[in-house]
């Protein structure tokens, strides 16, 4: 768990994570050095795991987004999730509840993209079945969620 001045922290750097530590210090109100302190904490402990950038794929050329629900036999779910988490087009591979096992959201350019991320998966040892939905319109696509 994060104190109030971690949170303050980490809310200016979910809006703009190229701030520098001078400008979040002024913007909430601390010391700069605190604001350091505060970042290292969270990188150390794990909630900070990465900085990356936030892109719009359909203007880098990948017109469809595809929700593929997978059907696991024996158990495997981990070990089938982690196979498919290898594959570029996947964004996100999730071992979820419910009548799938694994739930991926991928991207891709054409439609032959998608037709050969299926047969892979399809080809996958332990995979049963898949079923495929394709997104017609992005109506929020953000991973941020504010703490």
């Amino acid at each position: 768990m994060v104190d109030e001045t971690s949170q303050k922290v980490l809310e200016e750097y979910l809006k703009d994570s190229r701030q520098s530590f001078r400008e979040v210090a002024r913007k909430i109100g601390i010391a700069s050095g605190t604001v350091a302190n505060r970042i290292k904490e969270l990188e150390e402990t794990g909630i900070i795991k990465k900085y990356t950038t936030q892109l719009d794929y359909e203007k880098l050329g990948y017109e469809l987004t595809a929700i593929t629900e997978i059907i696991v036999s024996e158990g495997m779910m981990i070990e089938v999730g982690n196979n498919i988490s290898e594959i570029d087009n996947a964004i996100n591979v999730y071992n979820v509840t419910g009548d799938s096992d694994i739930l991926v959201m991928a991207k891709f350019k054409t439609r032959q993209e998608l037709s050969d991320f299926t047969k892979t998966i399809l080809k996958m040892p332990h995979v049963v079945r898949t079923k495929t939905q394709v997104v017609l319109n992005t109506l929020k696509e953000d991973t941020t969620l504010h703490p």
